[in-house]
């Protein structure tokens, strides 16, 4: 029996005629659509920015919003394939547009946005660290819907736990998917709230602790900072409560070294990075 009892959620939030609407679909347009918000918030509040002038109009961010989702979408789907799941997709083909199965990458949804945010910066001579900023202090609002989707379906769930609130993650829908309990009638650790209170809330509050308190836009590039390094530690932190992918396993060792640990790891080091390189230049220079 499970400490806590496990959600009777069906991941499908509703039908329309042969069209079914996944929660986890739902998540991604509702992190998208409260990041903007958010975002246009912060545009325009000029006081945030370098001599009180926002880098970017709110139209500007309207037209930027469909750069994001096409990186956020096929940079995570490319990178959970590459990343994860390539045999698979190689083996069945059409697995690779079942975003259900398996899901998205974090890592792979970075590289995608930033690719998009290079681009866009460029094209409508957007100083290229302020927009990064913008988008790592909404992303968090992205991260948190995206693993409460994950707690929804009953993936990526955590490792064996006697903790009390554990969970045996099955219910009525799962097996009727599936047949079965992917998970198995073993208790675990909800790790996917884990990742939504750390990577969502904590970070989230952090960095906008540092937007409005401390005014860090007005170090372009710190807030990016903040939000690499703190989002790669604290997934480091999870993947040991969480369960790795059943593909891959663990990579080395018994039981600690991840992909999701050896994906982050760099990303410690490219956020502390960042936040030197925007403490020298905002320095007077002498």
């Amino acid at each position: 029996m499970a400490a806590m009892p496990f959600p009777e959620i069906d991941p499908i939030a509703f039908s329309l005629g042969p069209l079914s609407v996944h929660w986890y679909g739902l998540a991604y347009v509702a992190g998208i659509m409260l990041g903007w918000y958010y975002a246009r918030q912060i545009a325009g509040n000029s006081k945030l920015w370098p001599g009180e002038v926002s880098p970017i109009t709110k139209l500007q961010l309207d037209d930027f919003i469909i750069w994001v989702a096409l990186g956020i979408v096929l940079g995570g789907r490319i990178g959970y394939i590459l990343f994860y799941d390539l045999a698979a997709v190689i083996e069945r083909p059409v697995r690779a547009i079942q975003i259900w199965n398996g899901g998205m990458s974090f890592h792979g949804g970075l590289t995608g946005t930033t690719i998009a945010m290079i681009i866009f910066a460029r094209r409508n001579s957007i100083p290229i660290w302020s927009l990064f900023d913008i988008v790592a202090a909404v992303v968090p609002i992205g991260l948190f819907c995206g693993r409460i989707a994950n707690f929804i379906n009953g993936e990526l769930w955590g490792r064996l736990t006697d903790v009390p609130w554990g969970m045996v993650f099955c219910n009525q829908y799962i097996e009727k998917t599936n047949g079965y309990c992917p998970g198995g009638d073993f208790v675990r650790h909800p790790s996917q709230l884990y990742e939504a209170g750390l990577e969502g809330i904590v970070l989230l509050l952090v960095l906008a602790l540092l937007i409005y308190r401390f005014r860090a836009l007005k170090t372009p590039g710190f807030v990016t900072g903040v939000f690499v390094c703190g989002y790669a530690l604290s997934r480091i932190f999870v993947e040991f409560f969480r369960e790795p992918d059943a593909q891959l396993g663990y990579l080395l060792g018994t039981n600690w070294l991840t992909m999701g640990m050896v994906l982050s790891t760099p990303m410690v080091l490219l956020g502390i990075w960042a936040m030197l390189r925007a403490r020298r230049q905002a320095a007077p220079q002498h």
